[in-house]
C-alpha cells in the first residue's frame, strides 16, 4: 500500500543506526508514523524540526503497520526563522506536542485540524497576532476532538449578549449577573472569543489560556490517563511573562 500527502512534522524519535520514526499531521489522512532511513543524520536533522510542512510518501503492507516515509525537501520550515524568539518557539513545540498528544494514529480530527495549525504557525513570526490566535487554536483542538465549548448563548437566560464566563462543568457561556453568588467556581471569558475585532490585553490572553487548559487538562488528557504535554505549560509561562 502506498499513499502520498502533505503533512506538518509534529516530532520524532531515533530508530536503529540511523534511522527516524516521524509523527505527521497529514492534510487528509490525519495523524500518521512512518519510518525515514537515515533521518537521524546530521545532514537532514533540520528536514524534520518540528513544525515543518514537508510532501511525503508512505510505503507499507499494512495501513496499521508502521511504514515507511519518503519526504521531499521542507516547503515551508518555521523553528529556523524564529530561533531569536524564545517564545515563537515555544508556541511551536506547545502545538506539535500537544497534537502528537492528543490524536491517536489515524485520527480523523487531525484532518480537521491541519488547516487551521499551518495558518497559526505561518503567523509565528507575528509576535503580536499569534498569541490570540493560539488561544483560538486550542479552542479549535477541543472542537476537533468532540469537546467544544458553546460560546454562543447564555446557559441560564439564553440571551447571546454580555457573555462573561463558562461553566467548568458543562463547557456553556454564562453570564456572570446573573450567576452572582457562583461568578467565583465559573472561568472568565475573554470578550475576543465572542465577538470579532474585540481589544486583546494581557489579562484577555491569560484569561483565554486558562479557559482553554482547563478543558483540554479536564476533557482530553485526564480521559486518557495522560498529562497534558509539559511545553504547553512552559508556553503559558512565557507569554505570561513576556506580556
Amino acid at each position: 500500500m502506498n499513499w502520498t500527502d502533505e503533512g506538518l512534522i509534529l516530532g520524532g524519535r531515533r530508530f536503529g543506526e540511523g534511522g527516524l520514526i516521524i509523527d505527521v499531521l497529514t492534510k487528509t489522512r490525519g495523524r500518521r508514523s512512518g519510518l525515514v532511513y537515515g533521518g537521524a543524520s546530521r545532514a537532514r536533522r533540520a528536514q524534520y524540526e518540528a513544525g515543518n510542512t514537508v510532501s511525503l510518501s508512505w510505503t507499507g503492507r499494512l495501513e496499521e503497520q508502521l511504514g515507511r516515509f519518503d519526504v521531499a525537501e521542507a516547503s515551508r520550515e518555521r523553528a529556523s526563522r524564529v530561533l531569536d524568539d524564545a517564545g515563537a518557539l515555544s508556541a511551536i513545540s506547545a502545538v506539535t506536542t500537544l497534537l502528537r498528544g492528543a490524536l491517536d494514529e489515524g485520527d480523523a480530527a487531525g484532518s480537521a485540524l491541519y488547516e487551521a495549525t499551518t495558518i497559526l504557525l505561518d503567523q509565528i513570526e507575528a509576535r503580536e497576532v499569534w498569541p490570540a490566535l493560539y488561544v483560538r487554536w486550542e479552542l479549535g483542538l477541543l472542537s476537533a476532538l468532540g469537546f467544544g465549548l458553546d460560546l454562543d448563548e447564555c446557559a441560564l437566560s439564553g440571551a447571546n449578549d454580555g457573555l462573561t464566563h463558562v461553566s467548568p462543568k458543562t463547557g456553556r457561556a454564562v453570564r456572570g449577573s446573573e450567576a452572582e453568588e457562583y461568578v467565583s467556581r465559573l472561568l472568565r471569558l475573554p470578550g475576543f472569543l465572542v465577538t470579532p475585532g474585540a481589544p486583546v490585553g494581557v489579562d484577555d490572553i491569560a484569561d483565554g489560556l486558562a479557559l482553554t487548559g482547563y478543558f483540554i487538562e479536564a476533557r482530553v488528557f485526564n480521559g486518557m490517563n495522560r498529562a497534558v504535554p509539559a511545553q504547553r505549560a512552559q508556553l503559558v509561562a512565557r507569554l505570561l511573562k513576556r506580556t
